[in-house]
Parts: structure tokens; C-alpha cells; sequence
């Protein structure tokens, strides 16, 4: 008898331990709204790009200091 016993007395403890806890409700959560901002660097890039070509315009390989070239 103490065969048949000691397993079910096993079944009983664990079956009642499986609710315990009562339902686990999971509750969706919707997808979060993204917004994207306009970023504040916008006009580094083209001020940048300014000053290189006014740089480039202000050191341009035409040196004429007036002086003779040997000729």
C-alpha cells in the first residue's frame, strides 16, 4: 500500500501547487509612437561647405604680383 500512497500523496502536493498562483493575464501593450525631430545641425553641413569654397576661391593659383617672369 505504502507503494500506491507515496506517489499519489507526490501528484496531490504538486497538482495543488500548479494554481497557486492563480491566472497570469499578459496584457498587450501598443507600439510606441516614434517621432522623429529635425535634427538641429542642419545648417553646419552647408556653412562648412561654404567656407571651403570661399577659401579655396581666396587662394587660387592666379598670383600675378606684377613682377616679370623672365621672358
Amino acid at each position: 500500500m505504502n507503494k500506491f500512497v507515496a506517489p499519489m500523496l507526490a501528484l496531490a502536493m504538486t497538482a495543488g501547487a500548479a494554481y497557486a498562483g492563480g491566472p497570469v493575464v499578459i496584457e498587450e501593450e501598443g507600439q510606441p509612437e516614434v517621432v522623429a525631430n529635425t535634427p538641429r545641425s542642419g545648417w553646419i553641413v552647408p556653412v562648412v561647405v561654404g567656407l571651403v569654397l570661399i577659401a579655396a576661391l581666396a587662394s587660387s593659383s592666379d598670383d600675378d604680383d606684377g613682377g616679370e617672369t623672365g621672358q
